[in-house]
């Protein structure tokens, strides 16, 4: 499809469409709008009121940005309804003199909130290369969450809006789904990782690329939030407060500006509650994803938070409170690390497996929507996570006055020490040959970590060789010389024949030439080891 035919198709006239509310400033007394036009479209304003008061419109101009998609020149035009009064509803139109939208109505939030919901949603992409990209039944579905629960006064998603979010056919499709929705209630996006991919043919597929300053993301949605995110990387991270509330919603890009970023602002607020919000989780459940580019890079702002709500692998998980390498049972001890499930029937590319880390899992697996409500009530914050068809997946109350999770469920405390491959309790095959610490050196078993994940382990008198990845070590008893993927090498300390007649080595050796990391919970009393390959090993079947 060219330019020309996308233009007939779905391409911006000169009539608004793709209008959305969002939080930019005090909700009791603003409210942002974007929409979009053709580029012929010079100068727009908005014209609000009282709804159904009969008073005189007020105007607010609009700021105009240009861009040019991949398909269309849009203009984009975002203005701000200022100077409103609290928990009142109001009513405007967007638009010029020649082109003006609908009326559409939104109600203010309470001067001082004391209690407030808001819907959380991730991983909502659909669509094949080609167009019109369908987020009807996204549309439908989403409607009918808000029907079950009018009292959202926002709706926050976790990432991943789009499907491939360097293309017009993609914002078109999403902003058609949205329709009738995100006119009428705040929309506030946290960018993921298919928001700022690409194709060179977005058509054919080819040529996929990730855009590090998702310039489709920032163009579309320039003016729609506050202007306070760490410099050079703007509009995909922001914070707005709502009620006793700050949110800090993070982009993909820009790790170590995001970090310093978010560990002052949530230092300095004032709120009683802090959420963040970033799609790749902290606290993942599926068996091969790694959290490298998450976790520690982001870890001193993370864990400023009280809530941090991800997405990402389209299942659900709640974390105990984790803080550096704790898991721990009370609110003031850590952060609560919150995996959104798929909400729009999505099923997983990944299975959900029972991780050390989490307190609570779910196998969301059906070609059904999950969605969260949250609801903020003084020192209490109630998370609630759904399938579509109604069924309650979780229930928890963060309680701060009372400084605990209900309900109870402690973080598991080892009396021995554990082993642990991405969070996942290796089983039997370490049920006699658990890691020990001897002169300030912690020891494995290669050949059980080998046995669980798939690589292959060969024994030979005295020696032990371990390949996963497309990468080896060879250990020998009493030597602590390696031969690895990246040369011999010296141990910290020599490998030790141990339980079971096992050889064992000591952890950080083993893992530095498979391209792995341990972490030890010293807390919990175990090793998890982590691997940034997200590859699913077998042994070759001849």
């Amino acid at each position: 499809m060219d330019r020309k035919e996308w233009k007939q198709f779905r391409g911006s006239k000169p009539q608004p469409d793709q209008i959305m509310l969002s939080i930019k400033g005090d909700p009791s007394e603003r409210m942002a709008v974007r929409w979009r036009t053709c580029a012929d479209i010079k100068d727009g304003y908005v014209l609000y009121r009282t709804a159904g008061s009969g008073d005189g419109w007020r105007k607010a101009a609009a700021t105009r940005n240009i861009f040019e998609s991949d398909l269309d020149v849009n203009a984009v035009f975002f203005a701000d309804m200022t100077g409103l009064s609290p928990d009142l509803r109001y009513e405007y139109t967007v638009g010029d003199d020649a082109h003006r939208s609908p009326v559409f109505s939104f109600r203010t939030a309470k001067a001082h909130v004391d209690r407030f919901s808001f819907l959380c949603l991730s991983d909502i992409q659909t669509g094949a290369a080609q167009p019109p990209a369908d987020y009807t039944e996204f549309g439908q579905i989403l409607r009918g969450i808000l029907n079950k629960h009018p009292e959202c006064a926002f709706i926050l998603t976790g990432g991943d809006n789009t499907n491939c979010g360097q293309t017009d056919v993609q914002w078109t499709g999403l902003f058609g789904g949205l329709a009738g929705i995100c006119e009428e209630i705040p929309m506030m996006m946290c960018m993921g990782n298919h928001d700022d991919m690409g194709f060179a043919d977005y058509f054919t597929g080819e040529g996929k690329y990730y855009s590090e300053h998702a310039t489709y993301f920032t163009n579309y949605l320039l003016g729609s939030y506050p202007d306070n995110g760490p410099e050079g990387w703007k509009v995909a991270n922001y914070a707005f407060r709502y009620g006793d509330a700050d949110f800090f919603v993070l982009g993909t890009s820009g790790y170590e500006e995001m970090n310093a970023w978010l560990k002052t602002a949530a230092t300095e607020s004032g709120a009683r509650w802090k959420f963040g919000v970033h799609h790749f989780p902290v606290c993942y459940s599926g068996p091969t994803i790694e959290n490298e580019d998450t976790y520690p890079a982001l870890r001193d702002g993370l864990e400023c938070c009280d809530v941090v709500f991800s997405g990402h692998e389209h299942s659900f998980a709640r974390s105990y409170p984790r803080r550096g390498d704790g898991l721990y049972d009370r609110p003031s001890e850590g952060t609560v690390h919150y995996n959104l499930g798929s909400g729009n029937r999505n099923p997983p590319g990944t299975r959900v497996v029972p991780k050390v880390w989490n307190a609570k899992t779910y196998p969301h697996e059906e070609d059904l929507s999950m969605y969260s409500v949250v609801t903020v009530e003084g020192d209490r914050c109630t998370l609630t996570a759904y399938v579509e068809d109604g069924r309650v997946v979780d229930r928890c109350v963060i309680d701060k006055g009372n400084d605990c999770i209900v309900p109870v469920d402690p973080a598991p405390v080892y009396n021995r020490p554990r082993l642990k491959f991405k969070g996942y309790d290796l089983g039997m095959c370490t049920e006699h040959l658990l890691p020990f610490y001897k002169d300030g050196v912690w020891y494995v078993c290669p050949g059980a970590l080998m046995s669980f994940t798939g690589g292959t382990a060969i024994r030979t008198p005295g020696r032990i060789r371990v390949e996963i990845y497309g990468r080896f070590a060879v250990f020998t008893e009493n030597s602590d010389r390696m031969d690895s993927s990246l040369g011999e090498a010296r141990m910290q300390a020599p490998c030790l024949r141990g339980a079971g007649g096992q050889l064992f080595v000591p952890v950080e050796d083993l893992c530095r030439p498979l391209r792995m990391h341990p972490l030890y919970f010293t807390h919990n009393n175990f090793i998890s080891i982590e691997s940034e390959t997200e590859a699913r090993e077998a042994p070759e079947q001849p």
